[in-house]
């Protein structure tokens, strides 16, 4: 068995195959704090509510922490920030383990393969990911996991573009971070990331409207299509807005890190766009249309969504963690004849 494994700064996801089919497992990758008391506690340990205990005060986690911030008039708090662990939360890693363990659950056997996704260092940011990347490492390996990193826009590449002999335009729009990877056939060609995501448009969005940051999630996450019929003094116009401008600002890095690479012309690619934050019905069609006037020295073929954008990452890196996995067991399988040749040379 192997498992992939999506950690993002809104939602961490697992996925791991069952026959023919794949198995996913979601949590929202935040906290809220309450006041502890004894009946509170047995009250959330019957009713099986994700939570954790920390001297006087006791943290629910997961999917049931949105409805205890809305219960008790709460703002979440996240263990991630910017597509990395939170420098500012002092209980980031505390949380991030309890999460990941449910999530992921206890390795099917010892040393399980376990790919894991890690965004690139963003080209807009003095931030680096490597701290992030190396906790998570040791925190999986601890789990009693076998960890790898693997990009986050390379895992949509394995992810959606099998078709195409993984080659391809991968982007993953998340809360965090945007991530970028350019293949050919499943060799990288390029990679970075933006310190921009569906925050960044959240946060602009409730400063320009004075709308709350929570509420402008939740009016993106309930049915906002990018249409450009609202009304420009509304929320859901805001929105657009700030979409509209993300989407500028991540072709335009894309057209500067192509010229920085140098990458051949020539190239006729697809482009396939994924995460929560291209979500949005419209998405793809307006992705596409800002693409048409970029000055990118290779061809697009097409855009198009993934089919399950909240699952792309960690499908994509179950593809990889399979994929190793099944390199390692034909590598055995190829040494044990040989031990058994070997014996009767010995015995003469």
């Amino acid at each position: 068995m192997a498992k992939g494994l999506d950690v993002g700064t809104m939602n961490i996801l697992s996925g791991r195959q069952e026959g023919a089919e794949t198995v996913f497992v979601q949590q929202r990758n935040s906290f809220v704090e309450i006041e502890y008391s004894d009946m509170a506690e047995q009250m959330l340990s019957r009713s099986d509510v994700l939570h954790i205990r920390k001297e006087d005060k006791v943290y629910v986690v997961g999917d049931d922490a949105l409805n205890f911030a809305n219960i008790f008039n709460k703002e979440t708090r996240r263990p991630m920030q910017h597509g990395i662990l939170s420098s500012d939360e002092a209980s980031a890693i505390p949380m991030i383990k309890l999460i990941t363990e449910q999530v992921v659950g206890e390795p099917s056997k010892p040393n399980e393969r376990l790919f894991y996704s890690s965004p690139a260092d963003p080209i807009d940011s003095g931030l680096t990911t490597l701290y992030h990347e190396k906790t998570l490492e040791s925190m999986l390996g601890d789990m009693g996991y076998d960890p790898e990193p693997i990009n986050e826009g390379m895992a949509v590449i394995y992810s959606e573009l099998a078709d195409n002999n993984f080659t391809g335009l991968g982007i993953s729009f998340g809360a965090g971070m945007t991530n970028v990877c350019l293949a050919y056939y499943a060799v990288p060609v390029m990679k970075f990331s933006i310190a921009r995501g569906g925050d960044w448009i959240d946060e602009q969005t409730s400063q320009a409207t004075g709308t709350p940051v929570d509420k402008v999630t939740s009016i993106k996450e309930d049915d906002f299509e990018l249409d450009f019929r609202t009304d420009v003094g509304g929320v859901e116009g805001a929105l657009a807005i700030y979409y509209e401008n993300l989407l500028d600002y991540v072709i335009e890095n894309i057209s500067r890190e192509v010229d920085e690479e140098d990458v051949e012309e020539g190239l006729d690619v697809p482009v396939v766009v994924t995460g929560g934050t291209s979500s949005p019905n419209g998405f793809e069609d307006l992705f596409a249309d800002h693409l048409e006037d970029a000055n990118i020295p290779f061809s697009i073929s097409g855009v198009r969504s993934a089919d399950e954008p909240m699952y792309s990452v960690a499908s994509g890196a179950l593809v990889a963690a399979r994929s190793e996995e099944g390199e390692d067991d034909s590598a055995g399988a190829a040494e044990e004849p040989a031990a058994e040749e070997a014996a009767p040379e010995s015995e003469d």
